[in-house]
This record gives structure tokens, C-alpha cells and sequence, in this order.
């Protein structure tokens, strides 16, 4: 058996599979701190925390000491950072954290090749600038370290003692050269970063350590037990899916939302915001559109009229299509296809008679959308794909995957358990690196079970070219 654990940024989520069927998951819930507006953080303890309690409620079902190697996966461009002792110096600075707004402008006049060298230009949700931001605000912090993590990366460390990280993850830091997978000693001494403060690079299957006596007191797994480097939630999700092998793609939605088409080169695209980033597996890289706002905005608004989000999809699909106001669904800016972090969520034609259902509607038709921006930013990459695949918690919903299908024009499908997908693509992994899989089955895709076509009939061409005007109108004023 194979344990994944997944560090996202509302819950980690573990699972235990053969690499095909998960016999057992768990998951344990996160918050996301906001001490200033544009700051996103959380306590890296608390992700050690969850990923224990998530642990040890899987273990009432399912035996831990069946686990034979641990695969890891999580969120990705996280700052977490660390003194000698490897002591967590401050809260992790997230994705989704936009304080590095100057940094960033720095850096792209400071290294004008940083989007052919990083693959895409520099925005602050990446993890190089909030380093420059450290060294900015709080120089005696920044004196102190000596490691920088990835999420994931830090469980790991609490795992099995080491510091690694795989080259998906490193992909997201602004710190690797794509093409030749390894850290740019150029963007480094532009970003206020020690190369030796970076973490050592190892393929996502590539055994890194092995659960310590102390983890195995804190987690219940038993100690000796192989760790492999994993990799960031997209490259992870991939795996899941199938989508090692050029010309397979496909849709996430998470806190976040993802556009992911692999390939066997490396193909750089910033001028659209699309990221070109190196795999988790050997000799394969991809292309993709990270929208921040992913399902958010439908947990957003659940949160502000008391309900659950499947309640707000429940009431989306009860309300008139043609009474429905305009929801630009930026919370926290917007990263594909516009690198904008100053534009901010808005609803735009409310009436006297908008009622809950017709905001429901409004919502989850932004979130189909950005989706739909996604493809554009595409261009006639897409073409040939016979269809994307589906995972993250927001594909449980027939109805959001159908207008995802009518807004973009592309065929979305969704396979048995795709809400699983990035703890099962970190289990499959280890399954890699203990010699029961080889990489080539990592190109298996798993059996559809539903299949959503565009359907004209839902007449979202008038509402998307509304809601991109809308944008473009408001852009200026944020």
C-alpha cells in the first residue's frame, strides 16, 4: 500500500492505494491568515498538525503499518523558511499573497530573460519575490536563513529529516532554469537568495529519506519507511491522470484553478501568463494557466450566506439565466491570462430582484470563465486534445463541469475518484520509487466515467463577452 499526502491550502488530504484503487482517505481542515490586505499565510505547524490528524483518523479504517512508501504533493510556490536548526522563521507567505508587487516589477528589469529562463514573468504569488520582500521589510529575519521549502517540501522535512525538493515544485519558484532543470545562479543573486539556502533537486520518484523514530511517534506510520520527493499539486495531479505523456491535458479545480497540457520540450509562453514549467518525471515538461481564483469564489460566497458550497451550486442551477448579474470572481487579483494583482471581485447589474440563487448563478458561471480566458490564452494548442480531464474537490459538480464544457467549447470529462487527484498522483509516485511501477504506467489514464459536451444551448457566448468587457473597464481602477 502507498500512502499520498496532499498539503493543500484548505485542508492536507491523505489516501491509501494500491496505485489504482484508494482503499482509505482522510482529510483535516486548514485557515488561511490575513494580517494585512494582500497577505495570505499559514503556520507550517499546522499543516504537520493536520497531516497527523488526517493520519490518524485514516488509521481507524486502515492499518498504517500496511504502508510501504510515501509520496508527496501540496501547494505550490510557498515561502517557507527556516534557520540552521531548521526552526520556521515567520508564517509561510503563499500563492496566493500579493505584497511582492515591487519586487517583481524589480525583477523583470533586473533579468529581462527571466521568462524564457523561469518560465513565465515574474508575479507575487511566486516564492523568489516574497525572499526580495523579506530582505526589503524584515532584513535581521531574512540575516537568519538557511533553508527555503516548498510546503510540501517541509512535511517532508518533518518526515524524514532531509531537504529536497523535485523539479515541478522547484518550477514554481521563479528560481529554476526550465530547460536545464536546475537553479538559476542569475535569478538567485537577483532575488536577495543563497543558492545554498535551496533545497537539493530529486525526481518526483526518487527516494529522499525515510520516516524518522520521531515522525513515526507523531504520525503513527511506522519508521524506515521510504518518502520520494513527490511534486507540486499540478505536476501530481498530472500523474494521477495520466498526463506524463505530450498532448494529454487537464482541468483542476481547487482553491485554485489550473489549465495543464504536457509535453516532451520545453516551451516558454510568458507574454500570455501561460507557465512553461519542468515536470515532476524525467524529460517532460508542461504548459499551463494557473487562474488564483479557481472554486474559491464558490466557497467565498457559501461562507457569506451560511451555506455549504454544493448548496450554492444547488442554487445556481434553480436560478433564471437571464436575471443573472456579472461576478468578476478576483479576490485576490489574477494571475492567467492577465498577471494582474491589483484587480479585485465585483458584481455588476444587480436588481432590486436579484435573489441568493441568481449571485449562486453568477459565481459559478465565473469560475466556468476564467476557464474559458484559460483556453483562449491557449491559443490552437488545444486543438487536438480529445478532451480534459477533471479533478480537484469542484469536479464532484455535473453542473459547474457542464458550463465549464459549453463556455470554453471543449469536452471536460471526469474519471472515478478525481478529487483525489493530486494525493493519488504523490502515491503512484512512490509506488515509482520502490520499484512496484514503472514510470511508463504513470502514462495509464484512468477510465472516464462521464463525459460533458459543449452545449449551445446554454448561450454563454453574450455573458462571457460581457464579463471580459467588464474587466477590461475595471482593470484601470483597481
Amino acid at each position: 500500500m502507498f500512502l499520498g499526502i496532499d498539503i493543500g491550502t484548505s485542508a492536507v488530504k491523505v489516501i491509501c492505494t494500491d496505485g489504482t484503487e484508494i482503499f482509505a482517505s482522510a482529510s483535516a481542515d486548514l485557515t488561511v491568515q490575513s494580517p494585512h490586505s494582500g497577505w495570505s499565510e499559514q503556520d507550517p505547524q499546522a499543516w504537520w498538525t493536520a497531516t497527523c490528524h488526517a493520519l490518524a483518523e485514516m488509521g481507524r479504517t486502515q492499518p498504517l503499518a500496511a504502508i510501504t512508501a510515501i509520496g508527496l504533493s501540496g501547494q505550490m510556490h510557498g515561502a517557507v523558511l527556516l534557520d540552521a536548526r531548521h526552526d520556521v522563521l515567520r508564517p509561510a507567505i503563499l500563492w496566493n499573497d500579493s505584497r511582492s508587487i515591487e519586487e517583481c516589477a524589480y525583477l523583470r528589469e533586473a533579468v529581462p530573460e527571466i521568462g524564457a529562463i523561469s518560465g513565465i514573468l515574474p508575479l507575487p504569488g511566486f516564492t523568489a519575490p516574497k525572499l526580495m520582500w523579506v530582505a526589503r521589510h524584515e532584513p535581521d529575519l531574512h540575516s537568519r536563513i538557511a533553508h527555503v521549502l516548498l510546503p510540501k517540501d517541509y512535511i517532508g522535512l518533518r518526515l524524514h529529516g532531509g531537504v529536497a525538493t523535485d523539479p515541478s515544485d522547484a518550477a514554481g519558484t521563479l528560481w529554476l532554469d526550465q530547460a536545464a532543470r536546475d537553479w538559476s545562479s542569475v535569478i538567485a543573486e537577483a532575488s536577495a537568495t543563497d543558492p545554498d539556502w535551496l533545497p537539493r533537486l530529486a525526481d518526483g520518484q526518487e527516494v529522499v529519506g525515510q520516516v524518522t523514530r520521531q515522525a513515526a511517534i507523531e504520525t503513527g506510520l511506522r519508521a524506515g519507511i521510504p518518502v520520494v520527493a513527490g511534486g507540486g499539486d499540478a505536476a501530481t495531479g498530472a500523474v494521477s491522470l495520466g498526463a506524463t505523456e505530450a498532448g494529454r491535458g487537464f482541468i483542476s479545480l481547487g482553491t485554485s484553478g489550473q489549465l495543464f497540457v504536457a509535453g516532451e520540450a520545453y516551451h516558454p509562453n510568458p507574454d500570455r501568463f501561460v507557465h512553461a514549467f519542468a515536470h515532476t518525471v524525467p524529460d517532460r515538461w508542461y504548459q499551463m494557466a494557473a487562474m488564483l481564483n479557481g472554486a474559491r469564489p464558490i466557497a467565498w460566497l457559501a461562507g457569506q450566506l451560511g451555506v455549504s458550497a454544493a448548496e450554492v451550486v444547488a442554487l445556481a442551477e434553480r436560478a433564471d439565466p437571464s436575471r443573472v448579474p456579472t461576478f468578476l470572481p478576483y479576490l485576490t487579483g489574477e494571475r492567467s491570462p492577465h498577471g494582474d494583482p491589483h484587480i479585485r471581485a465585483v458584481f455588476f447589474g444587480l436588481e432590486d430582484s436579484t435573489d441568493r440563487a441568481a449571485l449562486c448563478r453568477a459565481v459559478v458561471e465565473a469560475v466556468a470563465f476564467t476557464f474559458a480566458d484559460a483556453v483562449q490564452s491557449f491559443g490552437d494548442t488545444l486543438r487536438d486534445l480529445p478532451h480534459l480531464s477533471a479533478i480537484g474537490g469542484g469536479s464532484r459538480s455535473p453542473f459547474l463541469l457542464q458550463l465549464i464544457a459549453s463556455a470554453t467549447g471543449t469536452t471536460i470529462a471526469r474519471t472515478t475518484g478525481s478529487d483525489a487527484g493530486p494525493a493519488m498522483g504523490a502515491a503512484r509516485l512512490a509506488a515509482c520509487g520502490v520499484g512496484a511501477m514503472h514510470l511508463s504506467d504513470l502514462g495509464r489514464q484512468p477510465t472516464l466515467s462521464d463525459r460533458f459536451d459543449p452545449d449551445p444551448s446554454q448561450a454563454l457566448d453574450e455573458r462571457l463577452e460581457r464579463y471580459r468587457g467588464l474587466y477590461r473597464t475595471l482593470k484601470g481602477f483597481a
